[in-house]
This record gives structure tokens, C-alpha cells and sequence, in this order.
């Protein structure tokens, strides 16, 4: 009789000696958990947390991850090398700002490469910081993002302007960037479905909520997004103002200069004489809105017969120059372009401002072929600190990462009426960021060797050249420094034909009529001298 509390089994074994038995009976033997164990080695597709044995985890188990997919850490991993590589390559960047590197140089100012590497930098890091928080907030702005950019290397690529400027570190740089934009995309989709097969697999359903954490990643995620967003559009619409830009003619030629690094704008008008040939040096701003419309009436007038001015390298039609770049380096270019164009002289020179140091300087390696230096409100040497202040530098350096966003072309465009000449060479011009780059190199040498060249060249002309010097009444009685350095100008040659002050013009003599008078009056004597 069978118990009532008794074993089912008739034979009255366990149920471990029951199939003990029964393996016996057949002869065959269960593997052993060691050799199960060594015939699955782990490997790195191996998932980092097996499936659950006796049910399925808690939605919020740490455990529950798409770290778990081998596929996923790869793409993580990778991620971070490319964040990586692109700072690199971001630190290179800033770098050749100040000092070009070899084969590094661009013709154009630098900062759209540095802005674009910037923007894969950011879009990189947003990527990394969230990258297990998948959602469309990083999606689609990613791909808004990968889409400016494609225009944009489209822009650099069509236009042969820009294209020279920015030379194969900038298109290197926006096709990274167009690169690292679809990446992120990609890299974001295979984690969305990397966290759905895991929700699936260890808690039996995919998690449709979101935690508050959660939810205030993707907040964040959403609003760096749309920033970079904002980024990429003002880069697209400036590079767009660019390419409009690039459609003016020069008015002359442009000449390939140091091995053909970079090119530089030479202009000639009117007809050649016995007389000297009068070449203008521009201040501040570029010389085609100053000192050539006054030449040319000038020339209308009868008082010279001729002149010829260039555009300093990274100014109106000129390309930027490799840095550093000084006030010497910047006569040998203007001496080849001058032989390449075939102009030999004699010369009259005829400079304002910051130009006068320019002139001097070239009038030290062309003695015999300048007649005269005719200097308008020049500023001296021993001011050439004015330019080098750290401060003054930064400003300009801070100026010229921002500028590739627009924000003071585009608006000028839009609701100002600006037109590409007064962005070349006009009203904006300054706004450019080839214009903040010269100007960025010319602080940073300003009063190293910037200065040794001028006070070199004090040495070589001698004190026996022709000499006028025309100042601004305002300037002098505002700044003591300056008068004082009015009136050394004056003593740089014992054939001083006059030192006029205007009194009541500006800086730019020139936009005053009493200046535009006195300016030609003895302009015209040098040219006859």
C-alpha cells in the first residue's frame, strides 16, 4: 500500500537516485558544469549581463542597459576617439592663428575652420555626455546640422574664391565636421535600438517612460542642440554673404607672392611720365575707401599724372599672409609684386596712419627709387606699443572667433543697406574676418619686429629724401603722445618740404576739404621735386 505522504515512485528511490539510475540503465553520462563552462569562453560580443534565469528585472535596474551590446561600447568608444582626434586637430587650429605651421597655411583667415571644428567639437561632446539617453532631441537636430554643413562644403567647394581661402584645412575641416554630424545620427539610432533589445530582454517589454533624470538630460540635450543649430545657420548665411562678396572684380591684378603662399592686389591708374608715379599706403582701413579716391582726383586735376596702390595682405582684395607677419615681410611682398607687374619706379610714396610705418620701411629697400615720402597723420615708432597691448590682442583674437557667425554683416546686410563693396573695402570691411587676422598679426609683431624694421630703416634712407607731413588738428590736441610723435616725424629728414596741421580734421585728413587741399598742394611739390 502506498502511503498517503509516500513517494509517486514505486521503486521508493529519490528523485537524484532515480535518474542516477536511470543514466546508469542507458549507459549515458550528464555532462559536467566545467566543461559546459569552458566550451562558452566569453568573448567581447559576450552580453555583459546574461538573461535572467527565473524572471525578468526591475525597468530601473542599473543592470538594464545598452552598455550590456558590445555593439553599443564600440560605438562609445569610438565616439570618444573622434572627440578626441577633433580636439586635436581644434588645438592645431588655434595654434596656426599665430604662428602658421608648414603646409598649414590657408588664404583666408583661419577662423571659418576653427569654427566649424569647434561645432563638431560640441555636437561630439553632446553625443558622449548623453549617449546612453538616446532621443530624437539629439536626432534631428543632428541631422539639421549634418544638412547646413553639406550646403556648406557644397559653398566652399563650388565658389573658387573661398575655395582658395580656405584651401584643404578648411574643407577638411567642414567635411569632418559634415562627417561627425552624421555619425552622431547613426551612433544614436543603433543605441535606441540597443536599449530597446535590452528592455526587452531583461524586463520582458520596452520602457516608454522616462525618469524626471531622464527627462532633464533630454531637456539640456535638447537646448545645447538647438544652439549648435543656431551656429550652423549663422555660419551657412555668412558663408552664403561670402560667396556674394567673392563675385566682385578687382579693379587690378593680383599677384602670387612668397613661393605662391598666398596673392596680393596691385592697381595702376593713369598715364606713365617722367614724373614720379605716386603709390599709396592705407591706414587703417583699406586703401580703396581713403586715399584713391582722393588720388584720382588728383590725377583729374593735373596734379600727378599717375599713382599705383596694393591691399596689404588679409585688407579688401589681398589674401591673408602666413603668420608671423611684420612690416619687412610685408615690403619684400610688395617688391615681387611690383617686378611681377613689371613697375619699376621712381616712386613718390604717400601714406597715412599705421601706413606710414609700411612705407618707410619699403622706402629702406627701394632708396634709389624713392623720390619722396609724403606721410598723412603718421603714426611713429614709439607708438607701435599702442598696437601690441595683450589686451588689444585678445579683443581682436575674441573678434575673430565670433566672426564667422555674421552677426554684425548679416544685420548690416539685412537692415542697413551694407553692399559688397562696403564689406570688401568699405564701411564693413573691418567686420571681415581676413581684416581682424591682419590686424591680429600686424599686434602681434607690432612692437617686436615690426618696430625693429622701422628703426632699421631709419638708418638706411639717410636723412637726405624729400619729406611732407600733414596731421590731424584733432588727434594733436587730443593726444599729447601723439603730437609729440607728429613732430618726430618731421625730424626724420633735413629736407623737410612742410609739416601741416589741419586743425579741424580727423584722423583721415583726407575727409575734410582744407585737408584734401593741403594733401595735394604738397603732393603736387613732392612730385615736382
Amino acid at each position: 500500500m502506498v502511503s498517503l505522504w509516500g513517494s509517486k515512485k514505486d521503486n521508493g528511490l529519490g528523485e537524484d537516485e532515480e535518474s542516477s539510475a536511470r543514466n546508469d540503465n542507458t549507459g549515458e553520462s550528464q555532462p559536467s558544469h566545467t566543461t559546459a563552462s569552458h566550451s562558452h569562453e566569453p568573448t567581447e560580443r559576450t552580453r555583459l549581463l546574461a538573461s535572467p534565469p527565473g524572471g525578468y528585472l526591475d525597468p530601473d535596474d542599473p543592470a538594464v542597459s545598452p552598455y550590456n551590446l558590445w555593439t553599443v561600447r564600440a560605438l562609445r568608444y569610438l565616439s570618444i576617439l573622434f572627440l578626441i582626434v577633433t580636439f586635436l586637430w581644434w588645438v592645431l587650429l588655434l595654434v596656426s592663428i599665430f604662428v602658421s605651421p608648414p603646409a598649414m597655411h590657408s588664404r583666408g583667415s583661419g577662423f571659418f575652420d576653427f569654427s566649424y571644428t569647434t561645432l563638431t567639437a560640441g555636437n561630439l561632446l553632446i553625443a558622449v555626455l548623453f549617449f546612453s539617453n538616446p532621443s530624437k532631441a539629439q536626432r534631428i537636430p543632428a541631422l539639421t546640422i549634418a544638412v547646413l554643413l553639406l550646403v556648406n562644403m557644397i559653398i566652399i567647394v563650388a565658389v573658387s574664391r573661398i575655395r582658395a581661402e580656405e584651401g584643404w584645412v578648411g574643407i577638411t575641416s567642414v567635411v569632418w565636421a559634415l562627417l561627425m554630424a552624421i555619425w552622431t545620427v547613426v551612433t544614436d539610432r543603433v543605441v535606441a535600438w540597443g536599449k530597446k533589445e535590452e528592455e526587452e530582454r531583461l524586463t520582458g517589454r520596452e520602457e516608454t517612460r522616462r525618469t524626471l533624470k531622464e527627462w532633464l538630460a533630454v531637456l539640456l540635450e535638447t537646448i545645447l542642440m538647438v544652439v549648435l543649430i543656431l551656429v550652423a545657420v549663422l555660419l551657412s548665411a555668412t558663408l552664403i554673404l561670402r560667396a556674394r562678396d567673392a563675385s566682385l572684380p578687382a579693379p587690378g591684378e593680383k599677384y602670387p607672392v612668397d613661393g605662391g603662399k598666398y596673392e596680393v592686389h596691385l592697381y595702376c591708374h593713369g598715364k606713365a611720365t617722367k614724373n614720379p608715379t605716386v603709390f599709396l599706403e592705407g591706414g587703417e582701413s583699406p586703401v580703396e575707401s581713403g586715399l584713391v579716391p582722393f588720388a584720382k582726383n588728383a590725377v583729374a586735376n593735373g596734379t600727378i599724372d599717375r599713382f599705383c596702390y596694393w591691399d596689404r595682405p588679409g585688407l579688401a582684395f589681398s589674401d591673408n599672409a602666413p603668420s608671423p607677419f611684420s612690416a619687412s615681410m610685408a615690403a619684400v611682398a610688395l617688391s615681387e609684386a611690383l617686378a611681377r607687374a613689371g613697375e619699376e619706379g621712381p616712386w613718390v610714396l604717400l601714406s597715412a596712419g599705421v601706413g606710414s610705418v609700411y612705407s618707410r620701411v619699403f622706402a629702406a629697400r627701394q632708396v634709389l627709387e624713392v623720390k619722396g615720402l609724403m606721410l598723412v597723420d603718421p603714426l611713429q615708432e614709439d607708438l607701435l606699443y599702442r598696437l601690441a597691448k595683450p589686451g588689444r590682442g585678445f579683443l581682436l583674437w575674441a573678434r575673430g572667433v565670433i566672426s564667422p557667425l555674421g552677426l554684425d554683416r548679416l544685420s548690416g546686410a539685412l537692415f542697413r543697406g551694407r553692399t559688397r563693396e562696403d564689406r570688401v573695402y568699405g564701411k564693413s570691411a573691418s567686420q571681415s574676418g581676413r581684416y581682424i587676422k591682419a590686424k591680429l598679426q600686424e599686434s602681434l609683431v607690432a612692437d617686436s619686429l615690426t618696430k625693429n624694421d622701422v628703426v632699421a630703416s631709419k638708418t638706411i634712407l639717410g636723412r637726405e629724401y624729400p619729406l611732407v607731413v600733414v596731421s590731424s588738428g584733432i588727434e594733436v590736441k587730443r593726444d599729447d603722445g601723439w603730437a609729440d610723435g607728429q613732430k618726430k616725424a618731421s625730424e626724420l629728414s633735413d629736407k623737410l618740404l612742410s609739416w601741416s596741421v589741419v586743425r579741424k580734421a580727423p584722423h583721415q585728413v583726407w575727409e575734410t576739404l582744407e585737408g584734401r587741399e593741403t594733401m595735394e598742394q604738397w603732393l603736387g611739390e613732392l612730385v615736382k621735386k
